[in-house]
């Protein structure tokens, strides 16, 4: 085990270490003084590092940067590693196991290494360590295990970087090799963890995005984005380019405030449409980016612990990007990055869930086969979120305690606790939602038995009987996760326990007629933030199962479905458009064609319409012929003249 990696476990940090009093000492000597020094250095010419532990001896103070024993706890003689350890190992016996502090050195000695023998002789680190672990009533120094001192919703640093996981796949030199040239030509001023800037992008200046924190309480820490007078400025031009329905006007935009967020999610997303992938996600980036050069010193994406509300429009942006980035992550073949943004996006107001992304979690732990976290998070949260009533969890976390038990480097015991484990919950799952296994069958291209099919438990009656907003739950499972059952290993497993289930169902267990009426209660109507999860899903079957209220508002790609209760920091101010007040001709001319401008009217600053108002003069005539050309005119029978008033029936 190296120092670097004792260092970590031990809790200290690099370059923290306290020094002594006198710990470093300088001495400059002459040329000739440094000749007469250098026989007794021996043959191989030893760095400052190997000075003594009372103090460190140079002759260029600048050699303190390379001097690794500063940090490490210094090995002289065989005699500090072992006082150390002794100190940890037996804490009764302190005042037996310290050692005596050596002689101090003189200002032109040089310490000696130590002998090999003596460092063959020390104590394997692992022992000791395991040592440590095994005494009872005595933890360990530093911090503590990983399972209690992070929490659930810990993000990791270095998962967010795309390029960690697919350097664990392809190689570093695959993936780094054409991206050293570019990074020694960058010139951003700030380097950040959810993207990397690229050359290619407009030169940053501040947009006017920034950051504040709002209040403390409870060991979390709320904050909110705020929009400046030029930003807000900003945002109002957006809000007319995507009114005018013509993706070119937030082109116009962008030129002006290239690093405006919400025109950049608008056109990525528009860009994702026309299959511009590429386009889209470097315009996400380019908006985390922004985002991120707002951040407040105090905000930490990894600590769990920072809140941003949903309500407020200005923190919409980071959650969307955040979301949209996540997407392309995970269609880039980067599960487990995708992973790390999904917590990220969960740890951000993780009550209220806007996003609902306890309906992803579980699949992106599946594939990037990160069962011990899907586990762990199951058995923290079950007790107060009742993880177990959605479909996908309840499905989920069976699937990977068996996958756990397919490790062929766990024990056999623990082996055989796991499977069992496995398939108590998936008898459980079967049992609570049991319109899930036909569709699921469907979708693995697997044709069930007999005996399951006609069965009235698991029979079309169970799919079409479940309330409507169970049923959109278990559509968005499905269509996102079926591919995970289709091992043969998994479809043996999940036939044992339908079997099981089925006899249950046979004998009369109380347990099936328990799990029915629950259904009937619990999956009345689904709340706002999974409906709004299902759009930006864009699974095709969960947004088919949408109700109908739903479908027929006009859902807007930069703020879907916005909170009831939203908390506006300022207002837009109204549109007083002068053709309003014109004659009816303008009215009329307005309605066909939105861009239309009668003479004298100032068109919108930025617009693409004022920019080019000759283009839009000709699609103005073009609409108005191809209305003329489908006029038809009906004959109509002349009133007589004794019945002026053209009374009578119409033919």
């Amino acid at each position: 085990m190296s120092r670097r990696a004792l260092r970590r476990l031990r809790g200290e940090q690099r370059g923290q270490e306290p020094l002594e009093p006198g710990a470093l000492q300088f001495v400059f000597r002459d040329d000739d003084d440094t000749e007469e020094e250098g026989p007794k250095r021996g043959s191989g010419g030893r760095r400052p590092g190997a000075a003594g532990k009372e103090g460190v001896q140079v002759n260029n103070r600048f050699e303190l940067i390379n001097i690794e024993d500063l940090e490490n706890d210094s090995v002289v003689n065989g005699e500090r590693s072992d006082c150390a350890l002794a100190d940890t190992v037996a804490p009764e016996n302190k005042g037996e196991a310290r050692c005596a502090d050596p002689e101090p050195k003189q200002d032109g000695d040089v310490a000696t290494a130590a002998p090999p023998e003596q460092e063959n002789g020390m104590e394997d680190i692992d022992r000791i360590l395991e040592r440590i672990e095994d005494s009872s009533g005595f933890s360990r120094p530093g911090p503590p295990p990983l399972s209690s001192r992070r929490h659930v919703l810990y993000v990791e640093h270095r998962h967010l970087n795309p390029d960690t996981e697919l350097k664990r796949y392809f190689g570093a030199r695959a993936i780094l090799g054409e991206q050293r040239p570019r990074q020694r030509q960058r010139v951003y001023p700030k380097c950040t963890w959810l993207t990397n800037p690229k050359s290619t992008w407009p030169r940053y200046s501040k947009p006017g995005l920034s950051m504040r924190l709002l209040e403390s309480k409870k060991g979390l820490s709320f904050f909110a984005f705020e929009h400046s007078e030029e930003y807000q400025q900003a945002q109002h031009k957006f809000l007319v380019a995507v009114e005018s329905m013509e993706p070119n006007n937030i082109v116009v935009l962008l030129q002006t405030s290239p690093y405006h967020v919400d025109s950049l999610l608008q056109l990525s997303d528009a860009c994702r449409f026309q299959e511009d992938q590429e386009m889209a996600r470097d315009l996400i980036e380019r908006a985390l980016y922004s985002l991120e050069c707002a951040f407040h010193p105090l905000f930490s994406l990894t600590s769990g612990t920072c809140r941003l509300d949903y309500r407020r429009p200005e923190n919409r942006s980071f959650y969307l990007a955040l979301y949209k980035q996540m997407n392309f992550l995970e269609k880039r073949g980067c599960p487990r990055t995708a992973l790390e943004y999904c917590k990220l996006i969960l740890s951000l107001e993780p009550d209220e869930d806007p996003l609902c992304m306890l309906l992803l979690i579980d699949h992106l732990a599946l594939r990037a086969r990160n069962y011990e976290y899907l586990i762990r998070l199951f058995q923290e949260w079950e007790a107060h979120r009742n993880l177990s009533q959605l479909p996908n969890f309840a499905f989920s976390v069976p699937l990977a305690y068996f996958l756990l038990s397919q490790q062929t480097d766990l024990p056999p015991n623990e082996l055989s606790s796991t499977r069992e484990k496995a398939s108590l919950l998936i008898q459980q799952a079967l049992t609570m939602f049991p319109g899930v296994l036909m569709p699921l069958l469907e979708y693995c291209s697997v044709r069930p038995d007999s005996a399951v099919s006609s069965h009235r438990f698991f029979g079309p009656d169970a799919e079409i009987s479940q309330p409507p907003a169970l049923s959109q739950l278990v559509s968005l499972y499905l269509g996102r996760s079926h591919f995970l059952w289709k091992e043969p290993a998994t479809m043996s497993w999940l036939e044992e326990n339908v079997r099981q289930v089925l006899q249950a169902v046979d004998t009369g267990d109380p347990t099936v007629e328990a799990c029915e009426s629950r259904r009937k209660v619990l999956y009345q109507r689904a709340p706002r933030n999974i409906h709004r999860h299902v759009i930006l899903s864009e699974i095709k079957e969960a947004v088919a199962a949408l109700p109908p209220d739903v479908t027929t508002q006009s859902v807007m790609g930069f703020d879907p479905l916005p909170p009831l209760d939203t908390i506006y920091s300022y207002v837009r101010p109204e549109r007083l458009s002068p053709v309003s007040h014109g004659n009816t001709v303008a009215l009329f001319f307005r309605s066909l064609l939105p861009n239309y401008t009668m003479e004298g009217e100032r068109p919108e600053e930025g617009m693409a319409g004022g920019l080019n108002r000759n283009q839009g003069l000709n699609r103005l005539m073009l609409a108005v012929r191809d209305m003329m050309a489908n006029f038809h005119f009906n004959d109509l029978e002349a009133p007589r003249e004794d019945n002026p008033e053209g009374e009578g029936d119409w033919d």
